[in-house]
């Protein structure tokens, strides 16, 4: 071999390893530079630790990243499923296995019998099916409570075995109905209500003015609203007249015979009669209003019961 190959192959070896180092030194740079940028992003203490430490701190200066959360979506409940099976079940016979009920019956719960039930007019005729109570057991198995209304008053109910898919996209009913006890009656707590709005006040007033504009469209609901605040009333108005009758509120600034100062807000039940060519209708309503400019401005209307007290 040539010496002068043999010359240029040594002097290329340290221009390679050379280069080698270069291209280090180069990714220090780059890292340290990361790492001050990422730790001034980060904070101060982040920055004195990026400034001490180097390169290697690189991971430790960046901030802190929040750790994914994870929702499981929340499982379908099949009480629809279950009320629609009892219904068509109920209404079926296994005289009948080809009765538009009995097929219906059968879609749902292919392995369920169906019932026996006497002649015509030896019991009392059903008139609605309503799930009450789901109760998801284990990994796709429900319990639902449905509760069957008869022509004659009495109500049954009944657990209905329900099964769904891993996706919850489809269910089946399991096994045959069961006749249970209803549910028993809660103790109902102690309504927040106990303040007495005078029938002569201007609040009780702004009540009566604006429930009577919602419900028979007599006067714009709007000029009752506070600033900001969007409501429709009904349409078509289904009441000719709204009465307004006892007024009861949450905070004892509603009782006062002026309007307080602006901001304060109240909540108060009002029981209303209304009346339409059918009849007279008593109803209730929970509203939040709020004073302004000596007015009060109704805020809310609001929906289920006000549970803790309210500022006095």
């Amino acid at each position: 071999m040539p010496m002068g190959n043999k010359s240029s192959r040594g002097e290329a070896a340290p221009a390679i390893a050379a280069g080698v180092e270069l291209e280090k030194m180069r990714r220090r740079v780059r890292l340290s530079r990361l790492a001050l940028f990422t730790a001034i992003a980060a904070g101060p203490v982040a920055l004195a630790v990026a400034v001490t430490s180097g390169p290697a701190t690189a991971e430790a200066a960046a901030p802190n990243r929040p750790a994914p959360v994870r929702t499981a979506a929340a499982a379908a409940d099949p009480a629809g499923y279950a009320q629609l099976f009892l219904d068509a079940w109920l209404r079926s016979s296994a005289d009948e296995a080809g009765s538009v009920q009995a097929r219906l019956a059968q879609s749902l719960a292919p392995d369920v019998a169906l019932p026996d039930p006497a002649a015509a007019g030896a019991q009392s005729k059903l008139r609605s099916v309503t799930a009450v109570r789901s109760v998801q057991r284990d990994e796709g198995a429900w319990a639902v409570t449905v509760a069957a209304q008869y022509a004659d008053s009495t109500v049954r109910y009944f657990t209905v075995p329900v099964t769904a898919d891993a996706r919850d996209a489809s269910f089946a009913v399991t096994g045959v109905p069961g006749v249970v006890a209803g549910p028993a009656r809660a103790t109902v707590p102690k309504s927040p209500y106990t303040v007495s709005v005078p029938s002569d006040s201007s609040l009780a007033s702004t009540v009566g003015e604006f429930l009577g504009a919602y419900l028979t469209g007599t006067g714009e609901v709007n000029r009752y609203l506070a600033p900001g605040v969007k409501l429709t009333p009904v349409s078509p108005a289904p009441y000719t007249t709204v009465t307004v009758g006892d007024v009861s509120a949450v905070e004892e600034s509603a009782a006062a015979g002026s309007v307080p100062a602006d901001g304060r807000k109240v909540r108060v039940r009002v029981q209303a009669e209304a009346r339409d060519a059918a009849g007279r209708w008593p109803l209730a309503y929970e509203l939040a209003l709020t004073a302004r400019s000596g007015r009060w401005d109704v805020a809310a209307l609001e929906s289920g019961s006000v549970q803790g007290g309210g500022a006095r």
